[in-house]
């Protein structure tokens, strides 16, 4: 039955943790976008396309954002009650902390279903579209990205440099080569001129002013050539930019990805390349050996014949004639150089199956043990803010940043060592949830006890009581000792 009481905590956590997961998932995107801001500047980019990627960005970073927003509103919420005394009220009324806890751990429960459907559902389209996206802006080139004193030489056929520039339209000290003659490029400069992209977005235009055109025409078999230079008041000259216009790929080119996929799509893959995975051997087998005559004999006459023959010699070079040794040695060592390729190209093969295999399994279980991470942290919040007693942003930022390291560090990390097969995914992937689930327990089994563990004031009482005795212990020694 849903009382006042769980009333009175689940007004108190609902708006420390609406206000805490925009602010995070704020950071978030920023923080991407700080990291791949030069992929985004120069481009040309319209400001639909921005807001469509900060779009899909923003869904793909909610399962991040979820964990941390409990963990800091679940902090502040029992922090606030603990600083004004009302879980101190609540205890001595006969109510424990996991009873005041209940209504806050299903509310946690059912966020994590929610991180879990939008995981499921939502996460692998966002990932598609940002994904494509992001590719799509990560290799358009710049279109007007000229910068001072620098050579430009992103435009196919051509290199230039610009010793000033005004406005974006004005230039001054234009120098520019041009690949067009087999003997040596073709060589314009210019005092200044003006700049600007057609209408159709096609060229990138430029009227040049007092220069001269050089250029060298003939052909490298022959002895003469003619160097011509040209002077002009004005010259027109058009690059095309139209390799350099931002264009948008189809999603269906990253469909294949395995954080493309829902869980059962990904269960789907999983079974289909576990079971290549078993019928790589039987095959790596019989492609490796096909070759070799023994095989056809691989049977049990063969075996006893061969066992009952060597029992008379000390190696099988003594089953053959002098004359035949040194061309079965040489034929031998030519079928073994072959075999050890086959093996070399079946391994690889393996490896790159094998790792596919990997990764499908770590997306499979990071929609599970990210979802799951709302419920971990808030075993951790929970008891951690009461224990502290001290709401507000300030503290509880503090310690939820802490914890929320530990679980960042202890998840790439886990995901890194999965990945390399150094764990299995359940390990790798499920890494933070098993070192932050016996932290959360400590922290419950603490804050029933009332356990000062993080009260300076109790630290400090220990230290001036060890000072006290320190003197004592010091005067026992010199009446036990008085010479």
């Amino acid at each position: 039955m849903f009382k006042k009481l769980d009333k009175l905590i689940v007004k108190a956590f609902v708006g420390p943790f609406i206000a805490t997961f925009f602010i995070t998932l704020l950071v978030l995107v920023m923080q991407f976008f700080w990291l791949y801001i030069d992929d985004f500047v120069g481009k040309g980019l319209s400001p639909a396309v921005i807001l469509e990627f900060i779009w899909y960005q923003s869904a793909v970073l909610v399962p991040l954002s979820l964990p941390l927003a409990v963990l800091i509103s679940s902090l502040m919420t029992f922090g606030n009650l603990g600083e004004t005394f009302e879980l101190v009220a609540i205890k001595s009324a006969g109510i424990s902390l996991l009873r005041f806890m209940r209504p806050l751990f299903f509310i946690t429960f059912l966020i994590s279903g929610v991180a879990f459907l939008f995981s499921n559902y939502v996460i692998p389209v966002a990932n598609l579209k940002s994904r494509t996206l992001l590719g799509d802006i990560y290799y358009a080139k710049p279109a007007f990205d000229l910068k001072e004193g620098v050579f430009y030489d992103r435009i196919d056929g051509f290199a230039m440099k610009i010793g000033k520039k005004e406005n974006d339209s004005i230039i001054k000290n234009v120098i520019i080569y041009e690949a067009g003659s087999p003997l040596q490029d073709n060589f314009i400069i210019a005092e200044s001129g003006v700049m600007r992209i057609t209408p159709d977005h096609r060229y990138l235009e430029m009227d040049l002013r007092n220069g001269w055109r050089y250029e060298e025409r003939g052909n490298r078999n022959e002895k003469t050539t003619d160097f011509i230079r040209i002077g002009f008041k004005e010259f027109n000259k058009q690059f095309d930019i139209s390799t350099l216009i931002f264009r948008q790929t189809a999603d269906s080119v990253n469909k294949n990805n395995q954080k493309m996929l829902n869980m059962r799509q990904l269960q789907k893959v999983i079974d289909s390349l576990e079971k290549k995975e078993k019928r790589f051997g039987t095959a790596g087998f019989t492609q490796s050996f096909s070759g070799l005559q023994f095989v056809r004999y691989l049977d049990s006459g063969w075996t006893k014949f061969s066992s009952d023959t060597l029992k008379e010699a000390k190696n099988f070079m003594d089953l053959l004639p002098d004359s035949a040794r040194l061309t079965v040695s040489r034929e031998a060592a030519s079928r073994l150089s072959g075999l050890r390729a086959n093996n070399n190209s079946a391994l690889v093969e393996y490896e790159v199956l094998n790792k596919d295999l990997r990764l499908h399994k770590i997306e499979w279980h990071r929609k599970i043990s990210l979802s799951l991470a709302c419920v971990v942290l808030f075993l951790i919040g929970a008891p951690l803010g009461s224990i502290i007693r001290k709401g507000g942003v300030g503290t509880p930022l503090v310690f939820a940043i802490v914890f929320f390291m530990i679980f960042y560090f202890s998840s790439t990390t886990g995901e890194k060592l999965a990945k390399e097969a150094t764990f299995s995914p359940f390990s790798g992937m499920w890494l933070s949830t098993f070192v932050l689930v016996p932290m959360g327990v400590f922290l419950i089994y603490k804050a029933l006890r009332d356990s000062q563990l993080f009260n300076k004031e109790f630290y400090y009482r220990i230290l001036r009581r060890f000072r006290k005795a320190k003197p004592k212990q010091e005067l026992n020694e010199v009446k036990k000792d008085p010479a």
